[in-house]
């Protein structure tokens, strides 16, 4: 009896440094990046730079904005080599720092490596990627329009600029390893099949990813679309909107003229962002000047598949300023 006493504790050691060692050593296991050679065409340089910076919006992320204006526009032009910081006071589980995408950093990995990537959550050095960086709503993305991206990237001028690594906190520094995924090859829906395609862009615009509300790091998706996650602004905590077709708090009261306007108002070439003062006032992470460009056939489909999803009455107080 005695000997059990100490022998359990020690099998309870041994089986968690095993786990622990499984997690670290084997992990992540999405296998190694493919063979990969995409040729760089004026077609796919084109629906990549369409893709990359007003679509999936990478350039919201990999790109400093401003913040003393609305909707935070970016500084110069996109990818000027990392971006903003996204840490602990966003209710993250560490500290995340987008990284270089223009050549001076993507210059030694092949193509394969970067689309593994972006579709699969693993980085060159075999390192998993924190989902901040939205890979699992990529891995839906259509192989071509991932080629695309990644023939954009190519021809983007080197910018010198290293940017910090990103820093997990225990234990998610453990289960990070566990979060990339082998991409599941999916398929563009024909266009034509309004619904099916406005669901494939609504996912790779990550149109979920904000407008779900998160708790201790991860998306509650069972409340996907309803909003209410929180964004701390120095001004105060932001909420994002509720984008069910609930009439009263939802857009369900919206036609598709002003959805598709609400947009393209900030792409008409008089408009202005105007001067914010964050210490106090509202301000808004969506990035509506990249988002702005959007193609109207694409917005229209988004808005058909949004009007597919089941009304969640829910009122979203968006700006609570800071007392």
């Amino acid at each position: 009896m005695k000997r059990l006493l100490w022998i359990v504790p020690l099998v309870l050691i041994v089986a968690v440094l095993l786990f622990v060692a499984y997690l670290k050593l084997a992990l992540p296991d999405v296998g190694p990046a493919p063979d990969l050679n995409v040729e760089i065409t004026p077609e796919r340089v084109e629906r990549g730079r369409y893709l990359a910076n007003h679509v999936m919006a990478c350039a919201d992320c990999h790109s400093m904005r401003d913040f003393s204006k609305y909707s935070g526009p970016v500084k110069g032009q996109p990818f000027v080599g990392g971006g903003e910081e996204f840490t602990e006071e966003f209710g993250l589980p560490g500290n995340f720092y987008p990284d270089n995408l223009t050549p001076f950093h993507l210059g030694d990995w092949t193509d394969g490596e970067i689309f593994r990537a972006i579709t699969s959550g693993v980085s060159k050095d075999g390192k998993a990627l924190f989902p901040a960086m939205p890979y699992p709503l990529y891995n839906q993305a259509d192989k071509e329009d991932i080629y695309a991206v990644i023939a954009y990237l190519r021809t983007l001028p080197a910018t010198e600029n290293t940017v910090k690594p990103s820093e997990a906190k225990f234990p998610v520094s453990l289960l990070i390893n566990t979060m990339p995924m082998e991409y599941s090859n999916p398929k563009k829906p024909d266009i034509q099949n309004v619904t099916e395609y406005g669901r494939y862009m609504a996912t790779i615009a990550g149109c979920v990813d904000c407008h779900t509300p998160m708790e201790k790091g991860e998306l509650l998706l069972e409340e996907a679309f309803t909003g209410g996650r929180e964004f701390p602004m120095p001004g105060g905590l932001v909420k994002t909107s509720n984008i069910t077709p609930d009439n009263e708090t939802g857009i369900g009261m919206w036609t598709e003229e002003m959805f598709v306007t609400r947009f393209k108002a900030y792409g008409d070439s008089s408009y202005v962002p105007h001067d914010v003062d964050i210490s106090k006032d509202f301000n808004t992470l969506m990035p509506w000047m990249l988002y702005a460009d959007m193609k109207e056939t694409d917005l229209k489909a988004i808005y058909a598949f949004l009007r597919t999803l089941e009304p969640v009455k829910k009122q979203v107080v968006k700006f609570s300023p800071k007392e």
